[in-house]
């Protein structure tokens, strides 16, 4: 027995000293190798303009669902009355704020009204001090000259959140009160959540068509989840001990709902409304692809076309919009807590309410019975300047910086991208399948495995394997490029409370501008060329993975940092041998969440010259005969999400067990 035990000793021993680490390297250099062997051979490419079989149906189905819209009773009954619902939801909002109606040259609430209107809402709701943003927000979008489309992106937002609120809400109250039903729904809002903005877009033109209601129920689809699981994190947060005394009480199912958990969770049921118009600002811009009004669609037109003057000024107002949005709904989460509290100004504010609510509604009758109140004043002088001074910063950057500026993109996309994008083009289709089965196996286990097998089957299937794997590229390289800030700066914020103070606001501020923002600024410094793209995804996914991975970081026991210290580490080894490793679990985190939002941001990026999938996607939209194509597009980009997602996600439990 002895002997036996001895002979196992060994396979113990080198079973542990196989790490995780040395089998990922392993398979990377067995696909080196075999990428040198077998280059350029079963590569699944195809041209830009040419259409696979599958492609050509989707076209014949988009003629076919077109020809029959009006007879077959799935959309007589069904899905026109939905468009036609969600139609004159927009019609009326925009009639309200935004467009001309009947005979009226003007909408029925003029800009002084809506001003008027915005200042009082956000001053009930939140405070004084938000009201005042919120006035000169409002106010700014008419010296712009971009009154009329910040109004109809407005507009579309307010029908957007109204719907997906009417929805989300109760579904998360059935989610906080059932755990089955919260078992059922978490895999769909997973999904939601998991895949990119573009792809929401395909597909539900070809149900609904494009334009305003099309982008309102894109936009309900897209905003809706994180209302629901808002509301049911808060109502399954309430005390249970709370719940227990208002049973002893004799209190009814509804009446325990009504009187007890929705009071209760007001605050982070409010928080979720936040969310829920910061996603739906979001989509709403990107929805002008599908030609729906507002400042997306100046932006989207200023991008086509190089702009980046007019690109700046549009997107300079998406920022306000949404940074006024985001301030009062925060502000209002803060109000209701307040309340709960009081203050000693708390019995003047129900008369001061009330003056203020007569000073709106005379400041609306105006606007709606006179035409200096209803036109804003001016010519958009502002947004001329602005949009001028944008070229002019552009050229003289392009003039003055084109040295660093091209040796920084040169470095990286010839240092890296190209490299792998060969690597990952170049090698036979099924090379690259295995390549990623494997890793799915070893990082995220057999599931995961199961997983980008058949995601990996789906992609060869739609066709668009090379244009696939160059958006891996991109994503890839991004997402190495976002790691490395995020450690940078998580490690810096992380070991230090000040950093945080200074730098998190700044996170969280840029977590609230819409994808469309981050193209405008690199445009101007690069051109239109993939690193652009990866460059503004780098920016609009680094924030979330450097807060993740400072909180992980951070909640690193003091106790075993000072034990570190003791021992004589220095800042150098307490970092890298114990902060890090013991914070493996929130940068798998970090990571699956900069893969997400990477890959939403390297999609957009076909706007400015990154080609691939999203060229696939915009082309599909532009031209009737690509559109099939540009569907197919749009579900690899979705079993590319899937397949980060699950691999990512199945690593990060691992790391954590």
């Amino acid at each position: 027995m002895a002997v036996a035990a001895d002979a196992t000793a060994p396979v113990a021993t080198m079973r542990k000293k196989v790490s995780r680490p040395m089998v990922v390297a392993a398979i990377l250099l067995a696909w080196l190798v075999l990428f040198a062997v077998l280059r350029g051979r079963q590569t699944l490419t195809l041209a830009a303009a040419d259409l696979t079989g599958l492609h050509r149906r989707l076209n014949d189905l988009n003629d076919s669902i077109g020809a029959n819209r009006n007879s077959n009773p799935l959309f007589l009954y069904f899905f026109n009355e939905i468009r036609l619902a969600i139609d004159n939801l927009v019609t009326f909002v925009q009639s309200l704020i935004s467009q001309p109606t009947g005979t009226r040259p003007v909408p029925q609430i003029g800009w002084l009204g809506v001003v008027g209107l915005t200042g009082y809402v956000s001053w009930a709701v939140g405070n004084w001090r938000v009201a005042l943003l919120a006035v000169a927000g409002f106010t700014f979008f008419g010296l712009q000259g971009l009154w009329q489309e910040s109004m109809d992106t407005l507009a579309l937002t307010l029908s957007a959140v109204l719907v997906a609120l009417l929805i989300g809400i109760p579904l998360g109250v059935w989610a906080g009160l059932s755990d089955r039903f919260n078992r059922i729904m978490t895999p769909f809002l997973d999904f939601m959540q998991t895949m990119p903005t573009f792809v929401y877009l395909a597909p539900l033109t070809l149900i609904f068509l494009i334009g305003g209601a099309s982008a309102v129920i894109t936009t309900v689809i897209y905003a809706a989840p994180p209302a629901i699981r808002i509301t049911a994190h808060a109502i399954r947060s309430v005390p249970e001990t709370t719940v227990e005394a208002a049973d002893s009480l004799g209190t009814t199912r509804s009446q325990q709902l009504l009187k007890v958990l929705l009071p209760m969770s007001k605050r982070t049921v409010v928080m979720g409304v936040n969310q829920t118009i910061m996603a739906a600002l979001a989509m709403v811009t990107i929805a002008a692809l599908i030609d729906a009004p507002g400042l997306g669609k100046t932006v989207v037109q200023a991008l086509q076309s190089l702009d980046v003057g007019t690109a700046f000024n549009a997107g300079l107002a998406i920022v306000v919009m949404a940074i006024v949005l985001d301030r009062v709904t925060t502000a209002a989460a803060a109000r209701t807590e307040a309340r709960r509290t009081g203050g000693p100004f708390l019995k003047w504010r129900r008369p001061l309410l009330v003056a203020g609510g007569i000073a709106a509604a005379v400041l609306v009758y105006l606007s709606h019975t006179y035409v200096w109140a209803a036109e804003f004043p001016g010519n958009g002088s502002t947004g001329s300047h602005i949009a001028s001074a944008a070229d002019t910063t552009t050229t003289w950057l392009q003039d003055h910086l084109s040295g660093l500026t091209n040796g920084v993109r040169d470095v990286i996309t010839n240092g890296l991208l190209n490299p792998f994008q060969t690597l990952l083009t170049d090698s036979p289709w099924w090379l690259v399948g295995i390549t990623l089965v494997a890793l799915g196996a070893v990082l995220g286990g057999w599931r995961a495995a199961a997983t980008a097998a058949v995601c990996v089957g789906l992609l060869v299937g739609t066709g668009l394997w090379s244009d696939s794997m160059t958006t891996l590229a991109s994503t890839a390289v991004a997402t190495v490029l976002v790691m490395l800030s995020g450690v940078v700066f998580g490690v810096w914020m992380g070991r230090s409370q000040l950093v945080d103070r200074i730098v998190r606001p700044s996170l969280d501020a840029a977590q609230v501008m819409p994808p469309f923002v981050y193209l405008v600024p690199f445009l101007a410094l690069f051109g239109a060329t993939r690193f652009t793209a990866i460059v503004a995804a780098v920016v609009y996914a680094a924030p979330v993975a450097i807060k993740i991975i400072a909180d992980g970081v951070r909640n690193v026991s003091e106790s075993t940092v000072e034990a570190a210290t003791s021992a004589g580490c220095n800042t150098w080894q307490i970092i890298t041998k114990v902060q890090l490793p013991m914070a493996r679990s929130a940068l798998t985190l970090a990571t699956n969440q900069g893969l997400i939002y990477v890959l939403s941001m390297v999609v957009v990026g076909g706007l400015v010259g990154a080609g691939a999938l999203g060229y696939d996607v915009v082309a599909g939209f532009s031209q009737g005969q690509l559109y099939g194509k540009g569907l197919a597009a749009g579900l690899a980009i979705v079993l590319l999400g899937v397949m980060f997602d699950r691999i990512t996600q199945a690593a990060a439990r691992r790391t954590r067990a």
